[in-house]
């Protein structure tokens, strides 16, 4: 099973740019989380 590199080089940048939203979100998420629970305390 050979796989083609041009289904990498398509992928690779979604890939690349989903995981950086997520990152990006997520890192967010958690600070907004973080403040509501300092808030609570």
């Amino acid at each position: 099973m050979d796989l083609d590199f041009r289904v990498v080089a398509v992928l690779a940048p979604i890939v690349l740019a989903a995981s950086w939203a997520v990152f990006n979100i997520g890192r967010a998420a958690l600070g907004q989380i973080q403040d509501f629970l300092n808030r609570e305390a």
